[in-house]
């Protein structure tokens, strides 16, 4: 499965590479939703993408992360007052006597004060950083699609709630963030055939069992610890990855555009790592073909995701 990405957020990428049209009405509503205080999660690389804004709509998109990051700064910094005040009160208290409560207050406290002061810093930050970029389940990103014929870049939620499902599949599938190869059938039928997308990828993460990665025995750990690995393309490749998406709509609820990657059995180099999943980057060549999807001709669809691209995926323990 692919747990996280580092993803190309800036949908101007997309336009240089395939001529699209950035979909501004639904970036528009994204930012909109969150500054009024939904809870969608955006990688900032998404919104540093409308810092120098162009045009009308952008500049009002550019309003709408202000608004949030303004909201935002003045809640961290009403924690960081909360916090440095049980601190406080936790040292005074520990100057006099050693107490287990005061102790956990004080390491509580530091640890909510650095988080706070790093999340100030990453709103006023203008040098980016790969992890502006990194996306998990449950965040947005930009996604190619085609309507009416044209390419089209959409903000989706990297987690697929199929269109006429209720919104509890969310809690009920957690895993709907991957379609798995095996499953395009099956789950996926609704999607597979009818609604394809495709996202940049420039680096992927995934979990894997300390004790596989090691090449070890399990018994040979306290417990079957899990690390992160972070694999990428040793070419330098941005990957072009093959996905499925719906738009979910409920009465009375804000609709919901949302995705998952396709993924397929691993190359020997992934599941020698100790992952037994891996995303599916296509061919260039395929892209108009598999954005174009036959749902009457499914063998050529999976063929496009046979003849995928194959690199050899580089790993190292993600920092």
């Amino acid at each position: 499965m692919c747990y996280s990405a580092q993803i190309e957020a800036d949908y101007r990428k997309y336009v240089k590479m395939f001529g699209a049209q950035m979909d501004i009405r639904e970036y528009a509503r994204l930012y909109w939703e969150r500054a009024e205080g939904s809870k969608a999660k955006i990688p900032k690389a998404m919104d540093d993408s409308f810092r120098a804004p162009q045009t009308d709509g952008e500049r009002e998109i550019k309003e709408f992360i202000d608004r949030f990051n303004a909201e935002q700064a003045t809640r961290l910094e009403q924690e960081l007052f909360k916090q440095r005040t049980r601190l406080a009160d936790a040292q005074r208290t520990l100057q006099t006597k050693t107490t287990k409560a005061a102790t956990e207050s004080k390491r509580i406290a530091t640890d909510k004060i650095e988080t706070s002061l790093r999340r100030l810093e990453d709103l006023n930050r203008t040098v980016p950083e790969p992890r502006d970029s990194r996306i998990f389940p449950g965040h947005y990103a930009p996604v190619l699609v085609v309507e009416n014929g044209q390419y089209v870049i959409r903000p989706m939620r990297y987690q697929c709630r199929i269109a006429g499902k209720p919104a509890n599949y969310d809690i009920k599938f957690p895993g709907t963030y991957n379609a798995r190869r095996d499953n395009l059938e099956g789950f996926w039928k609704p999607l597979f055939g009818h609604t394809h997308g495709l996202m940049l990828v420039d680096v992927f993460y995934e979990n894997v069992s300390k004790a596989k990665w090691e090449g070890t025995l399990l018994e040979s750990h306290d417990k079957d610890e899990n690390v992160v690995l972070e694999f990428r393309p040793s070419n330098g490749q941005l990957m072009l990855v093959a996905c499925l998406w719906s738009r979910w709509t409920a009465p009375g609820e804000p609709d919901l555009l949302s995705f998952a990657a396709v993924t397929d059995e691993p190359p020997q180099e992934v599941a020698a790592a100790g992952h037994d999943r891996c995303i599916v980057p296509i061919k260039p060549e395929n892209v108009e073909a598999w954005l174009h999807p036959d749902a009457s001709n499914r063998d050529a669809l999976h063929a496009i995701l046979d003849n995928k691209e194959r690199p050899y995926y580089e790993h190292r323990l993600a920092a």
